[in-house]
């Protein structure tokens, strides 16, 4: 499966992936602070273990940062 994340076009070896799958694999090590668009309609925290990603996603990431 081809996905595009954060304008970059990335292979995985999966058929089919739920949002938390993908977030398994891109970043394991931080998912607090973290939202996830895909296709330009924010998907809930709620919904990240059932939410299916297709290959023709187009998928943002925003992590927060802090600042001052």
């Amino acid at each position: 499966m081809e996905l595009k994340i954060n304008n970059q076009h990335k292979q995985f070896a999966a058929d089919s992936l739920t949002v938390q799958a993908l977030l398994d694999l891109e970043i394991p090590e931080k998912q607090n602070g973290i939202a996830l668009a895909i296709n330009n309609t924010v998907i809930p925290k709620s919904d990240w273990n059932s939410h299916l990603i297709q290959e023709t996603d187009d998928i943002l990431i925003i992590s927060a940062t802090q600042g001052g």
